[in-house]
């Protein structure tokens, strides 16, 4: 075994001036990552430990030895930058890793997993196979995301990924199945030696500023999708923890019986701990302890790599997010302050004190990249100058946990090779950690990347807390995907592409709205867009009337249109073909819509509106006779809503099949007769209307690549008659 783990090359540049050097970077960076990996699980002295789970909710390490292998074959395939597999079989079983989605175990009879020989031989062909990918492929610069290069840095940044994840697991295994660093080991995986009482934690005022996160995209290095956009951020004064969270400090919240009182956690915690509390049950360990601790007469120990020690004081507390949100509330009655958990802007505050970023330092400026220890240290080590003092461990060490659940800034786009990296994440149970750990390399320790998981997820991370002026957590909303294919179908329609040559259905219903009320001379005081979906033609209605009111039946759905109205954006996956999705994000901007700041959208039942929904010029009934259970009764009394020679326009196409048949318009006899949907709507309306015109209208609803529905709607105008 050499020394690999000391000498972890950077991550390339995208850019360069020499092609021939660039793929040399290239190269160097792929075997670097590579055999760092392959070090890592030489530590397993013992093949039977790969299938081991010391972590129930992660699949044995023989999945993560096979994972980063099969990522490239895949990924290459997807591209279309290879023709043919190498193995099948593992290129299947060793695709797809797990979130820690729930607390419920896996279950191992559901694979079929490979050999450690099998992993091995298959590993080698793969290494093989990615090497002449690298001598052969064009290459220019910069890189770019299109481009083979791109594949190959996403292949190794994935890795380097896997070997901090798979550390941790390993961290868990019992030690027999470990190697013990020998003399000559000693400079590959040596811990920290350095152990003691930990400094007593202290506040340091930082002031606030403006922060503008996101990755620029003219950035040149490799960067995971969730890193570009942009987002501007301000950020309040604050006190921040001069220290990490030791374990020292996190004992007094464990002695102080922090486990036993669920006053002081969240509901998501207390649900955790009653699970934790019932594993111990069984144990040795009798009483809920951080994950890396335990408990033998009445001394505490701490697992690291490849060895127990006793409990380090001065060594950061390793604990997943309501374990360290815990610990805050704790903190907030032991001090009567405000203490909790940093958002991402606001440690950015802290990492803007230090301006190098990985690619420039000629040392770590913290316990980061393998570059001092293959552990953590002691909290006091390593410094980073603010204009009110020191503060520590700002990167590397252990992660940090924030109080930001993760999403996509404004402007993010999935890359079209690795579409499920980030978007399962966003859904507002995954937070972020920042800062890297001490086995952090390449895109980890780098000032923007963003890596975030489940609350209850264990890594090596741990916590600095900060006080503010308020309880309030100044935390973002996530935006999340819409994944209901009706939902998605709709905002599809309303914010995508044409598709069968059709225009925009929205449009073409806000276009003949404007026509016939322009060419009639009606007023442009209000407008009711019943029906109104996700809010498209109510956008495009918007600067033609003073004001718009925006209603449909689901709340589901109406919730899209004021996201947009807030946020300015909206995001939804629409099927491309079975499991493969294509995940959207439309903006206002974008589509140069009006911010619709006089329109009110709202939900509303088409056969029972409130009162308040009067007064109007024109009334559009989008869609809704077909969905709504007394559709009689809204034709009856509309007129009661709209001011003298007012317009109601009805959009249409008469399918009243799914409503009871007492109470259908049309698509009926009555007396032996055929009452088609027009016949009856005319007949619910000519004694307060007069027809003016109908036309027929296309719309258009895309499901999958192939999957469509074509319907023709009818359009009629209904002009209010004089009382």
């Amino acid at each position: 075994m050499n020394d690999i783990t000391k000498k972890q090359a950077k991550t390339p540049l995208l850019t360069g001036d020499s092609v021939a050097q660039k793929r040399a970077e290239l190269k160097q960076y792929f075997h670097n990552s590579w055999q760092t990996y392959e070090a890592l699980f030489a530590l397993i002295n013992d093949d039977s430990a790969f299938y081991l789970r010391p972590e129930p909710l992660r699949h044995p390490l023989i999945f993560y030895y096979g994972h980063t292998a099969t990522f490239y074959i895949n990924k290459l395939m997807l591209g279309k930058y290879i023709s043919s597999r190498v193995n099948d079989k593992l290129e299947a079983i060793c695709a797809v890793g797990v979130d820690e989605m729930s607390w419920d175990d896996l279950n191992s009879e559901h694979y079929d997993w490979p050999t450690v020989d099998e992993v091995r031989e298959y590993r080698k062909q793969v290494a093989v196979l990615v090497d002449n990918l690298i001598d052969t492929m064009e290459l220019s610069l910069p890189i770019t995301q299109d481009s083979l290069a791109w594949v190959i840095l996403m292949g190794s940044e994935h890795e380097r990924i896997h070997l901090e994840t798979s550390s941790v697991i390993m961290r868990m295994l019992p030690l027999k199945y470990l190697d013990q660093p020998s003399e000559q080991q000693e400079s590959n995986w040596q811990s920290c030696p350095f152990v003691g009482e930990a400094p007593i934690n202290d506040l340091v005022a930082i002031s606030g500023q403006t922060m503008a996160l996101g990755k620029p995209a003219s950035a040149q290095t490799y960067g995971w999708d969730n890193e570009y956009g942009q987002l501007t951020v301000q950020v309040d004064d604050f006190q921040a923890a001069k220290y990490l969270v030791s374990n020292q400090e996190f004992l007094a919240f464990v002695e102080d019986g922090g486990y036993q009182e669920a006053k002081w956690w969240t509901e998501e915690g207390q649900h955790w701990l009653a699970f934790k509390q019932g594993k111990c049950r069984g144990d040795e360990q009798q009483e809920p302890l951080p994950r890396f601790w335990s408990k033998r007469a009445d001394q505490y120990f701490q697992r690291n790599l490849l060895a127990e020690i006793p409990l380090p004081l001065n060594w950061p507390a390793e604990v997943n997010y309501l374990e360290a949100k815990a610990f805050c509330n704790w903190k907030s009655a032991q001090t009567g302050q405000f203490i909790r958990l940093p958002t991402e802007a606001e440690w950015y505050c802290l990492r803007e004190q230090q301006p190098a970023d990985f690619t420039d330092w000629q040392e770590a400026p913290g316990n980061i990249n393998l570059e001092f220890f293959a552990s953590s240290c002691p909290v006091d080590r390593f410094a980073t100058k603010t204009e009110q003092g020191d503060v520590f461990d700002v990167i590397g060490n252990v992660w940090q946990w924030t109080e930001s659940a993760i999403d996509g800034f404004d402007g993010f786009k999935v890359h079209p090779l690795y579409d499920d990296f980030s978007t399962p994440t966003f859904d507002g149970k995954h937070n972020l950690i920042k800062g890297g750990s001490w086995i952090s390399t390449g895109n980890e320790a780098i000032k923007h990347s963003r890596y975030a998981f489940r609350r209850h997820f264990f890594q090596h991370a741990g916590f600095r807390y900060i006080a503010s002026q308020n309880a309030d957590v100044p935390v973002t909303p996530v935006n999340q995907f819409e994944t209901n294919p009706e939902i998605a179908a709709l905002l599809e329609s309303h914010y995508g592409d044409n598709y069968l040559g059709v225009d925009n259905f929205a449009v073409q219903v806000s276009e003949k709205v404007l026509s016939i009320t322009k060419q009639l001379g009606i007023g442009t005081s209000k407008l009711l867009d019943l029906g109104c979906g996700t809010g498209r033609s109510s956008f495009e209605l918007s600067p033609y009337f003073d004001h718009v009111d925006g209603v449909d039946f689901s709340a589901g759905i109406i919730q899209h249109p004021v996201q947009l109205q807030q946020a300015g954006i909206v995001r939804y996956a629409i099927e491309n073909e079975g499991e493969i999705v294509d995940f959207k994000e439309v903006s206002l901007a974008e589509l140069k819509l009006p911010e619709g700041k006089n329109i009110l959208f709202s939900q509303g039942d088409t056969s029972n509106l409130k009162q308040i929904f009067a007064g109007y010029d024109v009334v559009v009934a989008q869609q809704v006779l077909e969905q709504s259970y007394h559709g009689k009764r809204f034709l009856q009394s509309v007129h009661e809503r709209l001011n003298q020679q007012g317009l109601l326009i009805v959009i249409s196409n008469y399918d009243f099949s799914a409503i009871d048949a007492d109470k259908r318009l049309g698509g009926i006899k009555v007396n032996g007769e055929n009452v088609t949907g027009f016949e009856g709507v005319r007949q619910q309306l000519s004694e307060h209307f007069d027809l003016v015109e109908t036309s027929q209208l296309t719309r258009v609803l895309k499901f999958a690549d192939r999957k469509f529905s074509v319907t023709q709607p009818e359009l009629s105008v209904w002009r209010k008659k004089p009382n």
